[in-house]
C-alpha cells in the first residue's frame, strides 16, 4: 500500500501556514531541487514531490480534501486530485527551465491576465494654474479623453443580456485544465480559458457599439477641486476617473498634476510670499506709510524714518495657508530705496543744503 504523503513537512511548513508562507516556501525549495540548477541524480524525484504538494496545498478545494481525508482516503481519490502537470513547460521552455511565475500563477490561482482585467488603465493631466488658485483653492472645469462605460449594453460587451451566457469551455470558471501522464505520474495543468479570456462568460453577440469591449472613447468634462495650499508638483487623485476596464470591470484612476504658474509680482518660498518695492529716498529718511499688494488686494504698510534698503518687513498671515496644517505663511516685503535719476533746480538746492549739513555734523568722519 503506498505510504501516506505529508505534504506540509515535504514543503517545510505548519499546518497553519497561510497561502503566501505556502508559496515563499515552494518558491525557494524548487529553486534548490530543479533538476537544472541540482544535477543529483535525486532532484528530479524531490522537484516533482514538491511540486505535487504545491498543487495540493496551493488549490483551496485540494487542500480542504487532503486535510479532511489525508491522500490514502478514497474520498481524496474521487475529490478528482491527480496532481500538476508541468510537463508542458518543460516542453515549452527545453527541458525543466520554465518560468516559476507561470507555476505559481497555477498553483495559487488568479493569473496575470485576470489581474489586469480587474480595473481600466489610469490617466494623468498636468494643470497649470495660477499662484491665487493655488493659495485659496478653485475649481477647475478640464476635458478628458478616455474610455467609459458603453450605455448601450451597460459594459458587458453583449447586445442584448441574454448574450452574455457562462463560457462552455471552462463551466464559468475561467480557468482551462488539461491532464497528462508523465513519466513522473499523472499531473494537472491550469490555464487561462482561450474563450473567455478568464471572465468565465462568453459573449454569443457582441454589442454593434463598443464590439463587445464594453466601453467606448468619449471625452468627458470633469470639475477638479483645488485645495487652498497647493504647492507646485501636488497630485490629486480622482478615483473612478481614469479608463474604464474591460466589460465593465473597475475603471482606474485619473491623476492630476497641478503646476503653478510664475506670478508677475510675488515669489513663493514654502507659504511665505515675498516681494521687492522701490520707494522713494525721502519716505527711507522721513518714514511714511505706503500701499502695497497682497493676494488679498491692497494694504497700507508702515515705514519708519531711516528705513534703510533691502530692509525685509513683514506682514503676518498674510501668505498662504499649508495643505496640511491650520497654519499660515507670511508676506516679505524687501524695501528698495528709489534714488531719483533727474532732480528739479529746488530739488537740487535742498539736498545741496543737505548734503552741507552732513558735512558740518561728520556724516562722512562716522564712516571710518
Amino acid at each position: 500500500m503506498p505510504k501516506e504523503k505529508d505534504y506540509y513537512k515535504t514543503l517545510g511548513v505548519s499546518k497553519s501556514a497561510t497561502k503566501e508562507e505556502i508559496k515563499s516556501a515552494y518558491k525557494k525549495l524548487a529553486k534548490q531541487y530543479h533538476p537544472d540548477l541540482n544535477k543529483d541524480a535525486s532532484a528530479a524525484e524531490k522537484f516533482k514531490e514538491i511540486n505535487e504538494a504545491a498543487a495540493v496545498l496551493g488549490d483551496d478545494q485540494k487542500k480542504s480534501n487532503y486535510d479532511r481525508f489525508g491522500t490514502q482516503g478514497e474520498q481524496f481519490q474521487q475529490a478528482g486530485f491527480s496532481g500538476f502537470d508541468f510537463s508542458d513547460f518543460m516542453q515549452e521552455s527545453g527541458g525543466f527551465g520554465f518560468d516559476f511565475d507561470n507555476i505559481f500563477e497555477t498553483f495559487f490561482g488568479g493569473s496575470r491576465s485576470q489581474r489586469r482585467r480587474q480595473k481600466g488603465a489610469d490617466l494623468r493631466y498636468d494643470m497649470e494654474i495660477e499662484l491665487e488658485d493655488a493659495a485659496f483653492g478653485a475649481t477647475k472645469t478640464i476635458s478628458v479623453p478616455r474610455y467609459e462605460k458603453c450605455e448601450k449594453c451597460n459594459g458587458t460587451g453583449a447586445e442584448n443580456p441574454d448574450d452574455n451566457v457562462t463560457c462552455n469551455e471552462c463551466n464559468g470558471r475561467g480557468v482551462a485544465t488539461k491532464t497528462q501522464r508523465t513519466p513522473f505520474g499523472v499531473f494537472q495543468s491550469t490555464s487561462t480559458c482561450r474563450k473567455c479570456r478568464g471572465s468565465g462568460k462568453f459573449i454569443r453577440n457582441e454589442c454593434t457599439e463598443c464590439d463587445g469591449q464594453g466601453s467606448v472613447k468619449r471625452t468627458r468634462k470633469i470639475d477638479v477641486k483645488i485645495p487652498e495650499g497647493t504647492d507646485n508638483g501636488t497630485n490629486l487623485r480622482i478615483q473612478g476617473g481614469g479608463e474604464q476596464g474591460e466589460r465593465g470591470t473597475l475603471a482606474g484612476d485619473l491623476y492630476i498634476v497641478l503646476h503653478v504658474l510664475p506670478h508677475k509680482i510675488f515669489e513663493r518660498h514654502g507659504n511665505d510670499i515675498f516681494l521687492k518695492i522701490r520707494i522713494p529716498f525721502t519716505i527711507a529718511a522721513l518714514g511714511g506709510e505706503i500701499e502695497v499688494p497682497t493676494l488679498k488686494g491692497k494694504a497700507k504698510l508702515k515705514i519708519p524714518d531711516g528705513t534703510q534698503s533691502n530692509t525685509v518687513f513683514k506682514m503676518k498671515n498674510q501668505g498662504i495657508k499649508d495643505l496640511h496644517d491650520h497654519y499660515t505663511g507670511d508676506q516679505l516685503i524687501e524695501v528698495i530705496i528709489d534714488v531719483p535719476e533727474k532732480l528739479s533746480k529746488k530739488q537740487r538746492q535742498l539736498l545741496e543744503e543737505f548734503g552741507k549739513e552732513d558735512l558740518k555734523s561728520g556724516f562722512f568722519n562716522k564712516m571710518f
